[in-house]
């Protein structure tokens, strides 16, 4: 029986490579819950072992049985032969039936090792396969990705239109680009482009800033350059700080006669 146990010892190790989780020892509620033991017990995994352990049960029974009724015959000659030889009769007897049962466990743990193997790389290739099929599903479908950037495109366009009240002028070229500029003296280390758009975008840009009575001035090649060259909350480049400022310090005296 010790040469089962270690043999089975061996076996399990190899299995799982002699790594003991931590979680395996905590003390869990739902192992002794009725119902997850009902689930577990009518699980697919769960069946399988049972069967799995029958077999190896029948095998086992089987090797010990047969071993033990081919020896019985001989267990009435015992009282013919010295004390000696029937203890060497009865050694013997026992160790051909565990030599028998560990050659066996030996085969059935050699094949359980592959069935364990199999089913782990079969769980692998289906968890696999569900990543990929949800992430097709998720990313890979047109229409999701398509609502995905309407939907950005919107949250951005909103939030840029509702930039262009703040702006201290308005770049354009004359309905097809325009551009949107602040500059903070104070926070601000460069006029920064607060929105810009094209078409459309510029026509709903110059609205706008007529609503809130933002100064406009019309340069076309200004306003193409800014459009191309820089994105929304950013810098202006360097080399358009001289006719920025120029157009900056118009809309500030305007501001001033205004006042006056």
């Amino acid at each position: 029986m010790v040469a089962v146990m270690f043999t089975s010892i061996i076996f399990t190790g190899a299995q799982t490579k002699f790594l003991i989780s931590k979680e395996n020892i905590k003390f869990k509620f739902s192992k002794i819950n009725p119902l997850s033991g009902i689930k577990r017990m009518f699980s697919i995994r769960s069946v399988v072992e049972v069967i799995k352990n029958l077999i190896k049960i029948a095998i086992l029974g089987y090797l010990i049985y047969s071993s033990i009724m081919k020896n019985l015959l001989q267990v009435p000659k015992l009282a013919q032969v010295d004390l000696l030889s029937g203890i060497n009769f009865i050694f013997t007897s026992i160790m051909a039936i565990v030599k028998k049962v560990v050659i066996a466990f030996v085969v059935i743990s050699a094949f359980d090792f592959l069935y364990q193997w199999w089913e782990y790389e079969k769980n692998i290739k289906m968890s696999k396969q569900e990543v990929k099929e949800e992430y097709k599903q998720m990313e890979g479908d047109p229409k999701v990705k398509g609502k995905i950037k309407e939907k950005q495109r919107a949250i951005s366009y909103s939030r840029m239109m509702q930039q262009v009240p703040q702006a201290d002028v308005i770049i354009r070229n004359p309905t097809h680009f325009a551009v949107a500029i602040k500059y903070d003296i104070e926070k601000d280390r460069a006029p920064i482009v607060l929105a810009k758009g094209q078409d459309n975008v510029a026509l709903r840009i110059i609205d706008k800033a007529k609503e809130s009575n933002i100064n406009i001035v019309e340069n076309i090649p200004l306003a193409r350059a800014l459009y191309k060259t820089t994105e929304i909350n950013h810098e202006i480049p360097l080399e358009y700080y001289e006719p920025i400022a120029e157009i900056l310090a118009w809309v500030y005296r305007l501001k001033e006669k205004e006042k006056q």
